[in-house]
């Protein structure tokens, strides 16, 4: 049995903190006179690396504790080294962060990429230490069926059946995410109500068994990891840190629902979302999201009043953000003609921008999202722009190499603009084939095309320089006359030709 099932989460925590201060402990310290005989010979064995004055090791030791304690049980180790103890174990080993976990297969290692609190520590753990698909019979079934979120069962008359290999080779695919069981009993089949062969999905959300709905002989790997993934994904679930990858990954947009979570109606309004959730699940992905928590995230979206319940579905795989008007009550109605809209591409994205500077008087082009295209995709000059977040060291480091590109090029603004853009303040416009993921992020467009060069030398003048002469379209240097410039009047003699010419065709 989980310690949280003996426990509330407080009363465990405290039990914890009692058991680390007296010494006792289900974690095994390893250091460099240790590592050989404790960590190499284990089949599986989980080891963090950590530093004692590590804020996010502090914050994991507890969960690492409580899953050790639990995974005791099933022969599972949990272990640690101390990288201030053992500066030269972990230098040797390539540990370049705190903590870092890795899981041992008989001295091998692999990143672990498991969760950080203890049931999913202790669900990713039982994983991997499963075969990539279980063996199932009728004394098993019903213990399987809920050893996890999220559990694929394949009934077959015999394991070499069709779907069998491609049903093998998508658990080995994805034994990290989901858990994977095969069944030839009869019993077991007969326990489950089905007729082989089929899949099943049993989840501990939403519909609780769901069968595979195509022809299941001829399923093959994409198909099915493609189904799995999408019922892995609950109608409506609270988002946080534990799960946000997996909604970033599905490639559909991502609709937040932000409430207080002291609020007394938050079960209603989540309820008052759901059936709209349902309606659209499969093409938008529903979430709720502790709005006191994540301020920081609602006004990232664009939702810049601190004004609970609110609403706003974000394009993922464009960063573009449809918030819903903050002044009106979140209604199931409106957000379903909303959604409605947003799919058939009739809704237009907020893009969030600075205001336009009164002034532009630095050599660097102080750029906003409102200017964007009219600054950036100007066909007659090559622009080169700085994406920062005012936040960032490097960008701090890289500012005054920055304005100095700018002086250089200062007396040729009408070919080039030297430009920079606070990215975390101003959206791209829709038009920008490319969004920012990184600061800071430089990208050059030629005079003449719309289409964007990545600079990724390093940061001196000098390399920077080089990159502009050799990308740019038009000429640098202000003695050679650019194609914009006003022509030169012609001489005195052949003016008054042309007007003598022009006189005589009237």
């Amino acid at each position: 049995m989980r310690f949280s099932h003996l426990f509330s989460s407080a009363t465990a925590l405290a039990f914890l903190s009692a058991v680390v201060a007296e010494g006792a402990s289900d974690v095994i310290d390893v250091t460099a006179a240790n590592f050989d005989t404790v960590v190499s010979p284990e089949p599986l064995i989980l080891v963090e690396f950590f530093a004692p004055w590590c804020g996010h090791c502090k914050a994991l030791a507890p969960h690492y504790e409580e899953a050790a304690t639990a995974l005791k049980e099933k022969n599972i180790k949990l272990a640690k080294v101390n990288c201030v103890d053992e500066a030269d174990l972990c230098q040797s080993n390539g540990i370049q962060g705190y903590p870092t976990l890795r899981i041992y297969r008989d001295g091998e290692h692999t990143d672990y990429s498991g969760p950080r609190k203890a049931d999913g520590i202790i669900s990713y753990m039982t994983k991997q230490s499963l075969p990539a698909v279980s063996e199932v019979t009728a004394a098993n079934f019903d213990e399987f069926i809920h050893a996890d979120k999220i559990v694929a069962l394949a009934f077959l008359s015999s394991a070499t059946d069709a779907p069998g290999p491609e049903f093998s080779a998508t658990a080995n695919k994805h034994r990290d995410d989901y858990l994977f069981g095969l069944t030839t009993d009869k019993d077991a089949i007969a326990a489950a109500g089905v007729t082989p062969p089929i899949i099943v999905v049993y989840r501990t959300f939403d519909e609780q068994a769901t069968q595979y709905p195509y022809p299941v002989a001829d399923a093959t790997v994409k198909e099915i990891e493609g189904w799995i993934q999408e019922l892995s994904i609950p109608i409506i679930d609270e988002v946080g840190t534990e799960n946000y990858q997996a909604y970033a990954q599905s490639g559909n947009p991502l609709a937040y629902l932000f409430l207080d979570p002291s609020d007394a109606k938050h079960d209603e309004y989540i309820a008052e979302i759901k059936p709209v959730a349902a309606k659209y699940k499969g093409k938008i992905n529903f979430v709720w999201i502790d709005a006191v928590k994540f301020g920081d995230h609602a006004r990232a979206l664009n939702l810049n009043e601190e004004k609970w319940p609110s609403f706003v579905v974000q394009d993922l795989s464009k960063q573009l953000k449809y918030p819903y008007d903050q002044s009106l009550e979140v209604k199931a109605d409106a957000v379903d003609e909303m959604l409605s809209q947003f799919l058939d591409g009739k809704l237009e994205p907020q893009l969030k921008s600075q205001p336009i500077p009164d002034t532009q008087d630095e050599s660097v082009f102080n750029l906003v999202g409102k200017q964007f295209e009219e600054v950036v995709f100007d066909n007659d000059k090559d622009v080169f722009v700085e994406f920062y977040a005012s936040w960032c060291g490097h960008c701090k480091r890289l500012k005054p190499t920055w304005d100095s590109l700018g002086d250089r090029y200062a007396d040729v603004k009408d070919r080039i603009t030297i430009a920079k853009m606070e990215a975390t303040e101003n959206d791209l416009p829709p038009s920008v084939p490319f969004r920012i993921s990184g600061f800071p992020t430089l990208k050059f467009k030629k005079a003449g095309t719309s289409d964007f060069i990545d600079y990724d030398g390093d940061r001196s003048l000098e390399s920077l320089i080089a990159f502009v002469e050799e990308n740019a379209e038009n000429p640098l240097d202000p003695k050679v006359p650019f194609g914009k410039a006003t022509p030169p009047p012609p001489p005195a003699q052949e003016q008054e030709q042309v007007v003598l010419d022009h006189h005589d065709e009237l």
